[in-house]
């Protein structure tokens, strides 16, 4: 990838991709309450995406689980599976003010 004239990744896409940050952890839950609240109070960054599923960012799938195993209340996950990055994500993550033109919503011509 290329910002402003200058070479900033030169990998496979996969391993673009697999350093994002914008991954995500996608978890299904009976105790969803419990678990965003817990998460949270680890620093993860968690939101609601359904009545029983969360969206966590900034922890891995491992450490959600064991995060939830280990709880006093050992809470009960259903789904539990990592998202990764989109391309586009990567891209601006890795860019970020080094692109010269970004126009955001606009449709294709």
């Amino acid at each position: 990838m290329i910002g402003r004239g200058r070479l900033l990744a030169d990998e496979p896409t996969d391993r673009l991709l697999g350093r994002s940050l914008r991954g995500r952890v996608l978890v299904r839950s009976p105790d969803a309450d419990r678990l965003a609240e817990l998460l949270a109070g680890r620093g993860a960054t968690v939101r609601r995406s359904g009545a029983d599923e969360l969206t966590v960012l900034g922890l891995d799938t491992r450490t959600v689980g064991e995060l939830a195993h280990q709880h006093r209340l050992r809470l009960r996950l259903h789904e539990l599976a990592s998202r990764a990055a989109s391309l586009e994500a990567a891209f601006l993550e890795l860019v970020g003010d080094e692109v010269d033109h970004l126009q955001v919503g606009a449709g294709r011509p």
